[in-house]
């Protein structure tokens, strides 16, 4: 799915999507974070900044710039813990003592397998892990955090990393980089699992939500739709690995330079992961097998 061509905000300013929220985008443009990362500003009195962004100051000073007067900033909120949404948790705490939450550090929720692979193989990953990220108040899934005039209620939703939480807001959700509009999501493992990610689609579609914020692109307007579509998207993935592997075995990096032929050169890294993370869930589920250790240049067959 191609990102839309009007999503193109101001960088560094605050933007009203509906009454107490307001969106700043941070300038980090590039490949993987499309037009930059989406900071919200949710609140009316006590501001909770959610994704406060990459350490850049002028991202820093154009949240607090953002502040209204009577405003201030009593919560930091990271979604998980990537290069591109966490970093800024610290700075902006020590301008404002506002506390930091989040679901737990870097190896928080992360799934047994993907622990064990972690510690047992070269499975590679850990693109864009802020591994200094430690949160002031760790937060669980199905808790509510309260501010003066908004609710938001922790929903852990693993797959992208383990950390990876969603909030819901009543009927909206901000859902980071677990649903965007704009692409799909990369799972990389050990840090990202492919089951989980599933799994955490399947809990979000089982509610009804109005719209999705996303960490990156425009609004997700039609959520139910749009779930649809990522795990169609992911069957499809699944359904053509199996198809190359009916032919011979293969590793990773074969099988993404087949499947996404049409995939610009400098994507051809991120698509490998996706098909690895693809890989070791069909490991899991006795779809495929390695042709000895699992791991990341592992060539695998058919069982």
């Amino acid at each position: 799915m191609l990102p839309p061509d009007d999503f193109n905000p101001p960088v560094g300013q605050a933007v009203a999507l509906e009454p107490g929220l307001r969106r700043i985008v941070a300038p980090n443009p590039s490949p993987m974070t499309y037009r930059g990362t989406n900071t919200y500003l949710l609140g009316t009195t006590g501001v909770a900044v959610i994704d406060p962004g990459p350490p850049d100051d002028a991202h820093l000073q154009a949240i607090l710039d953002a502040l209204e007067p009577g405003q201030r900033i009593s919560h930091i909120i990271v979604t998980h813990s990537h290069l591109d949404h966490s970093p800024l948790a610290r700075p902006l705490a020590d301008r404002t003592a506002a506390p930091v939450l989040a679901f737990g550090g870097p190896l928080a929720g992360r799934s047994a397998i993907m622990a064990q692979l972690a510690q047992s193989g070269p499975m590679g990953g850990g693109e864009g892990i802020d591994h200094d990220f430690a949160p002031d108040v760790t937060l669980a899934d199905g808790e509510s955090i309260r501010g003066d005039d908004w609710t938001l209620d922790v929903l852990h939703t693993p797959g992208h990393l383990g950390n990876h939480i969603s909030l819901g807001w009543g009927d909206a959700c901000f859902t980071a980089d677990h649903v965007m509009g704009w692409a799909s999501s990369l799972v990389s493992p050990p840090d990202g699992d492919l089951t989980d990610f599933m799994a955490s689609c399947a809990r979000l579609a089982a509610r009804s939500w109005r719209v999705f914020y996303p960490g990156h692109g425009a609004p997700v307007t039609e959520p139910a739709a749009r779930l649809d579509w990522l795990t169609g998207h992911r069957g499809a993935r699944e359904a053509a690995i199996l198809e190359a592997l009916q032919e011979a075995p293969a590793d990773a990096a074969t099988l993404a330079a087949r499947i996404y032929a049409d995939t610009p050169a400098a994507l051809l890294p991120a698509a490998t992961r996706n098909v690895l993370a693809h890989l070791v869930d069909l490991t899991q589920k006795s779809r495929v097998t390695p042709q000895g250790d699992l791991h990341a240049d592992a060539t695998f067959r058919l069982r």
